[in-house]
């Protein structure tokens, strides 16, 4: 057998489940894995490694016996640290959390260990998860593995680049804006924000919201589905928790292309800024999909509105996140979480309001736009990875962004229907990084779209110029 921190997750678990690969096999191998390429890139930044060999253990023990194993069983894995994780280190990427250990898991957290999985460690974010490039106080920045200078995205990005460099399996995430989709595709892995609600969260600042989704990254689609089982559950803490049977996600099979009605767009009409090496590589995607599908056409949804919609809304969330935060240590807060409350305390009633019959009339026009369609493809990220120093993509053609969230609204827009969307890598950009796509399902086509991805995936491999981009590991040892 080859190096096991090499395998999917799903073969992994497949072979742990024969007997052929045992639980400490399979975590020592990660383990090596971190120590060799961690120290380059800053993925992972707390671990309690004499807690996680002695549940590997226990995971062979249950093999050793013969027991049912559940789906997840003896899978090491990464979770976010913006998520409460017992007896483990739970920053959010903040001085105020620094030295915080909480006494128990975050319910997600909870879920996934029950399902069989091993925590290993926890992955770098930005201060509470805002921004598109992984980075903090605490803990410095993740770098993208395809080039130490630039970024692994944000703010799933330690999740993202952990995952390229086979430090682990499988890894929890989390998406607003695209915190899932952007590391995702500027890494060259798999990221799925499920249809709200799909996972439930029993911490959601707001009681109804698109806006958060906790969900799996992994470096192929079948080891989404896959994780998937350990992320699906109710919490009657969430009021928009939406049950769902894990062994669907066990269940799935490739779709048949040939049947799937696609329509595509490059940046929503001229709506979201887009780099022109993007789009020539996201032209060049298309183009070599044009007898894929029973259908593929241009079409462009209406987003006109959905920058400022997104921006006023968003803002609420941080107001009602982070003012009382704001109010006590603004001092030690970053000026990012500053600037964000900042703008959501100038904002008054009637901008809210505005922003709320957008969102109403973003969401119902896109039920309109997708009664004919089974899939929109949508470039996964409007520029390539940006250089860490930059902070920010300071630019797109030669166009000031006025913040970050202008250059994200590729993704944003996106949040703001409720739709599920996978970003799945396809190849490289015009730079040599990691390039992707955005594929957007039905309104609770989880299942659907996930099995579009799977037979989409397969179409990718086949293709030298589209199969899913791998660093060089060796240069990172």
């Amino acid at each position: 057998m080859n190096d096991p921190s090499e395998l999917s997750a799903s073969e992994a678990r497949r072979l742990i489940g024969l007997g052929e690969l045992s639980p400490t096999e399979l975590l020592e191998a990660c383990i090596s894995r971190i120590e060799a390429v961690n120290p380059q890139i800053n993925a992972i930044v707390a671990t309690d490694l004499n807690r996680t060999r002695k549940e590997a253990k226990i995971a062979e023990k249950a093999v050793l016996a013969g027991n049912a194993l559940p789906p997840l069983h003896g899978l090491p894995i990464g979770i976010k640290d913006l998520n409460a994780t017992k007896g483990l280190r739970t920053t959010w990427g903040s001085k105020l959390f620094e030295n915080y250990v909480p006494a128990e898991d975050e319910a997600l957290v909870a879920r996934l260990r029950e399902a069989g999985g091993i925590i290993v460690g926890k992955t770098n974010t930005p201060e509470f998860g805002s921004g598109t490039a992984t980075n903090n106080l605490v803990y410095g920045p993740t770098r993208n593995p395809f080039d130490l200078e630039r970024t692994s995205g944000g703010s799933s990005g330690g999740s993202g680049a952990a995952l390229a460099t086979n430090m682990l399996p499988l890894c929890q995430g989390g998406d607003t804006g695209g915190s899932l989709r952007n590391p995702a595709t500027w890494c060259g892995v798999v990221g799925f924000r499920s249809t709200p609600g799909l996972v439930p969260r029993e911490n959601r600042t707001l009681n109804y919201t698109h806006f958060n989704v906790q969900g799996p990254m992994a470096r192929s689609v079948p080891d989404i589905a896959l994780m998937m089982t350990g992320c699906v559950g109710n919490d009657e803490r969430d009021p928009m928790a939406n049950p769902c049977n894990p062994q669907a996600f066990l269940d799935l099979e490739p779709a048949n292309l040939k049947k799937v009605r696609v329509a595509w767009t490059e940046d929503f009409g001229g709506v979201a800024p887009l780099d022109e090496g993007i789009r020539g590589c996201f032209q060049k995607v298309i183009g070599a999909l044009k007898n894929t599908f029973q259908s593929l056409d241009a079409r462009n949804p209406d987003f006109s509105d959905a920058r400022d919609c997104f921006w006023t809304l968003r803002c609420v969330n941080y107001v009602a996140s982070h003012k009382t935060r704001y109010e006590k240590h603004r001092d030690i807060l970053s000026q990012n979480i500053i600037a964000n409350v900042e703008a959501g305390e100038k904002m008054s009633l009637s901008d809210v309001s505005t922003a709320e019959t957008q969102w109403r009339k973003i969401y119902r026009d896109f039920q309109v736009f997708f009664e004919n369609i089974d899939l929109l493809i949508v470039p996964g990220n409007a520029t390539p990875a940006f250089r860490i120093d930059d902070g920010i993509p300071r630019e797109i053609n030669g166009k000031k962004m006025e913040n970050y969230m202008d250059a994200s609204l590729i993704r944003s827009a996106l949040t703001l229907t409720g739709h599920p969307v996978l970003a799945l890598p396809c190849g490289y950009d015009h730079l040599g990084l990691p390039f992707g796509v955005q594929l957007v399902g039905k309104r609770r086509g989880d299942l659907e779209l996930l099995e579009i991805a799977m037979a989409l995936e397969t179409t990718f491999s086949r293709s030298p110029g589209l199969k899913r981009p791998i660093p060089n590991l060796e240069d990172l040892e």
